[in-house]
């Protein structure tokens, strides 16, 4: 992984060098005294992660991210400050370092980097292949993702359910739900699979996906009700 480095205190900076260049799959890309330098720098070069101080003269840090918008590296605040919680909260900030920076602490933080940029390799990859192959009678059919609202359990079969019609096909629903990525789809009742962009309403309890409608089971509630972001 890449990171860069950004804080005007000449000690805060030399620390976190010191602490990052003693992990070994870590490598710094640069080293920044204002916010603006790392702004231009970063229209040029590609980094992992920034290692971002708060309170830096002409532009902070929380203005800096806030410019960098949502192609911005993965971003983690190192401040001597508490009050920048709730702003780091909003922004979706992956973590908030408190000066002086111990190599444990950086270490936890590091290893969730890591784990935040595999996440945004798999939604990536996602992106590039975004559909499967079905076997449907005797033809093999190239399936869209974005076309499927929701898949049923029908004994030894399940049915792809689009909004023009549906594909029977000869699987078991725990098997579709692997070929399926996750945070496009959820499963919400032991024999259904839904698409959460796909619904449209909650009705009796009930989800309605192009007018039809689909059970939601008492145990997938609560989930269905986070991953729906219900105001």
């Amino acid at each position: 992984m890449t990171c860069l480095i950004i804080d005007d205190n000449k000690i805060a900076r030399n620390t976190l060098v010191h602490l990052a260049s003693q992990i070994s799959f870590l490598e710094i890309a640069g080293v920044c005294e204002t916010a603006m330098e790392a702004y231009n720098l970063l229209k040029t070069k590609q980094v992992d992660f920034l290692l971002l101080d708060v309170e830096m003269p002409d532009m902070t840090g929380i203005e800096l991210t806030k410019n960098l918008g949502a192609n911005a590296p993965i971003i983690v605040l190192v401040t001597a400050k508490k009050d920048y919680a709730l702003d780091a909260f909003e922004l979706s900030i992956a973590d908030y370092l408190l000066k002086p920076v111990t190599a444990t602490r950086l270490i936890q933080t590091v290893e969730k980097v890591q784990s935040l940029l595999a996440a945004r390799q798999e939604k990536s990859e996602i992106k590039n292949d975004e559909f499967l192959f079905i076997r449907d009678s005797n033809v093999v059919k190239r399936l869209k993702f974005d076309d499927i609202l929701f898949a049923e359990a029908m004994g030894d079969y399940v049915k792809l359910h689009t909004a023009q019609r549906f594909y029977a096909i000869h699987s078991k629903l725990k098997d579709v739900e692997q070929r399926l990525p996750s945070n496009i789809f959820m499963r919400v009742h032991r024999s259904y699979i839904v698409a959460i962009s796909k619904i449209d309403s909650i009705e009796d309890g009930a989800l309605i996906l192009n007018g039809k409608s689909v059970p939601v089971a008492d145990t997938y509630r609560a989930m269905l009700n986070k991953r729906m972001n219900v105001l």
